[in-house]
């Protein structure tokens, strides 16, 4: 039996994402066709920080939100009074980002009388996934992979999410993003451990693969960091050359390893024929690759969005806003940014 959940018309639903240091607003019609997809990233801003400065995004996301949005009208073809709901996401992210997008939804809801909807920004992220796989429907697992969430979910509906892994530390992320700068490469350390990785030997360098006693699909790569951090040292005081290519491969390796044995015990457990991946570290070549062949062996349908849809971007807001919207899920002008907002959880 299907899990689709369809309108009996079609639906424009405009978005707004300004969680962390993208700027970026989207119209979806009907939960899966993306109309328009605007953009605004501040990677260039935050580089020579070696990371994201909250107070330096959120004002940026001020100067670019309105003009993301008319640009994502306009690209649609849309106009305001074509539009049945706006949503944007209320968190988890930064507080003071957040709180950008969240006013400017605000703001157009009230002079408008278009309705509400506060989107979670990791629902949000697994919505992407249903933006080009277009027969994708509930249940299957997804694992969230980015800069500040680790978690394997049961996707048992629409909007109706099990969390059965998560992590105890660093998310893998974070973990790519310390390790980047540790060994050189810089800001955003993700696309530039991929990118080394593939002039690297995996297999030259044995980090940990950590397990958590007690909960077999929880993650912990704080003590992986530091294996990289102490070897790092190590070749220093030795005077001994460091192959960054080598030490990229070799962390990512044991990244991937660990997600990979994770996700693909909690498919075999649970029973489920289907398989996806979602959130910024999403886009990581190597895991994909190693993802999509381990599920083809198994016979499990491998999903996963476009990079462009696994970083941060409103289209993925829009479809989950598409799905809340027609489950009948509004929100009033009390809304508020809610920087630590858990998956599933509904303020």
């Amino acid at each position: 039996m299907s899990n689709e959940i369809k309108s009996d018309r079609d639906v424009l639903i405009l978005a707004i994402e300004s969680s962390c240091d993208e700027t970026a607003a989207s119209v979806v019609k009907n939960g899966r066709e993306v109309l328009s997809d605007v953009i605004y990233s501040q990677i260039a801003l935050h580089t020579v920080y070696g990371g994201v400065v909250p107070e330096i995004a959120s004002r940026k996301h001020i100067e670019k939100v309105n003009q993301v949005i008319e640009q994502a009208l306009s690209e649609a073809g849309a106009e305001l009074t074509n539009i049945d709901a706006i949503a944007v996401t209320y968190g988890p992210g930064l507080v003071g980002a957040l709180l950008v997008g969240v006013s400017a939804a605000k703001a157009i809801s009230f002079a408008s009388g278009i309705p509400l909807i506060g989107v979670h920004h990791i629902e949000g992220h697994i919505s992407a996934n249903f933006i080009e796989n277009k027969e994708l429907e509930p249940p299957f697992i997804c694992l969230v992979v980015s800069g500040g969430h680790s978690h394997l979910v049961v996707v048992k509906s629409y909007g109706e999410y099990e969390i059965i892994g998560r992590t105890r530390d660093d998310a893998a992320g974070e973990a790519f993003d310390k390790v980047a700068r540790a060994i050189g490469l810089g800001y955003p350390g993700g696309p530039k451990i991929d990118k080394a990785a593939r002039e690297g030997n995996p297999e030259a360098i044995r980090f940990p693969r950590a397990k958590v006693e007690g909960s077999e699909y929880d993650f912990s790569f704080s003590g992986l960091k530091s294996a990289v951090l102490n070897y790092l040292n190590s070749c220093e005081m030795k005077g001994e050359e460091i192959n960054v290519s080598d030490v990229a491969a070799s962390f990512q390796k044991a990244v991937i390893d660990v997600l990979v044995e994770h996700s693909l015990a909690a498919v075999k457990e649970y029973g489920y024929d289907k398989f996806a991946i979602a959130g910024g570290v999403a886009s990581n070549s190597a895991l994909r690759g190693a993802l999509e062949k381990e599920c083809a062996k198994r016979g499990v349908a491998f999903y996963s969005p476009s990079p462009i849809f696994c970083t941060d971007n409103a289209a993925m807001i829009g479809v989950a806003g598409y799905y809340d919207y027609i489950r009948g899920i509004r929100h009033g002008y009390d809304l508020n940014a809610v920087p630590n907002l858990k998956l599933g959880e509904r303020i």
